[in-house]
């Protein structure tokens, strides 16, 4: 009974090793993530194996950058000690020798920076073929390098649109979570220490980054993430891409998301600080959806769809409860 057993778990778990490599194919279509689907909901035994699998492959990865890194430092140290030892041979082996050794004296990709200004969209063309929007307030830095493809998003929003390039993952460093994208569309939305990730088309992965405490998890097209930073828990749920990436079309679609949430995006759009008075108030869910023009437009539809009343001073916009609420 026990060899049967451990056989069992030991097939599980090569099955789930196999999925991590299989869902990171470039050729990655619908009847795989059915597949992949179905053999989860096949046995509870499934998810957890596949989870342990996706935690080991991450902490490999972590372990492998760091190795790479060290090997470069190792590299780098002794060069000036075997170009002095060159000099003192023949012309045509130090050329021989300089050809091998070019790489390593490579200078490191330059980190580009872009960002979107409060009321700005901007769209980023990147040379591999992948393309980022950003929406207003957003700052973050884009490195291309020979093994992978690096994003660090400071804050604000994005959509990512990534190339498919198996030798180059594409990762983007947000907060203590980073997310490896599998070539997909999503979107990255990371504000005031929360982070949320929805995935539009394909699959994407998130998992700590460093010592960040919590699991790794795979999202699917039609999920969204939902992290506070610095706290293990993370929720996924189901999320409508077309409205989470309403954005780019001019228009902030909300589903019971706390009204901090939708100050803190419309304050990346206008001049005019938006304040709330009460914190219960800021806790308040809110849905509705907010076309973009004016700001004074804007609030007034806000005031319709939520129980606030909004003062105008000289500096700012503050939101309070209406008088039957106070």
């Amino acid at each position: 009974m026990d060899e049967a057993r451990t056989f069992r778990d030991e097939a599980v778990r090569s099955a789930a090793a196999d999925w991590i490599v299989r869902l990171q194919a470039d050729d990655l279509g619908p009847e795989d993530a059915a597949a992949f689907d179905a053999w989860l909901a096949a046995s509870p035994a499934h998810p957890r194996a596949y989870d342990a699998a996706l935690a080991v492959w991450s902490e490999y990865e972590a372990a492998a950058a760091e190795v790479e890194q060290a090997l470069k430092s190792r590299r780098q140290r002794p060069a000036l000690t075997r170009r002095v030892y060159l000099a003192a041979g023949s012309i045509a082996a130090a050329a021989a020798v300089a050809v091998v050794l070019a790489p390593t004296f490579a200078p490191a990709p330059k980190a580009e920076l872009y960002s979107a200004g409060r009321g700005e969209r901007e769209t980023v063309a990147l040379t591999d073929g992948s393309r980022i929007e950003l929406n207003a307030g957003t700052r973050l830095s884009v490195t291309l390098d020979r093994d992978a493809r690096r994003v660090v998003l400071e804050e604000g929003q994005a959509v990512f649109d990534v190339a498919h390039d198996a030798r180059r993952p594409f990762l983007i460093a947000a907060g203590d979570r980073t997310v490896r994208v599998v070539g997909t569309q999503f979107d990255v939305r990371r504000r005031e220490g929360r982070l949320s990730v929805t995935v539009a088309r394909g699959v994407v992965e998130v998992h700590p980054t460093g010592k960040g405490a919590g699991r790794a998890y795979r999202l699917r097209a039609g999920q969204r993430l939902d992290h506070v930073e610095g706290a293990p828990q993370t929720q996924v749920s189901a999320a409508s891409p077309e409205e989470v990436l309403g954005w780019r079309s001019g228009r902030l679609v909300y589903r019971d998301r706390p009204l901090s949430e939708v100050v803190a995006d419309l304050n990346d759009q206008f001049e005019a600080p938006i304040r709330i008075a009460d914190p219960q108030l800021a806790a308040q869910p809110f849905s509705g959806v907010l076309v973009l023009d004016d700001q004074d437009a804007v609030i007034r539809r806000l005031a319709l769809l939520a129980p606030i009343a909004a003062e105008r001073s000289d500096s700012a916009v503050i939101l309070r409860y209406k008088d039957a609420r106070r």
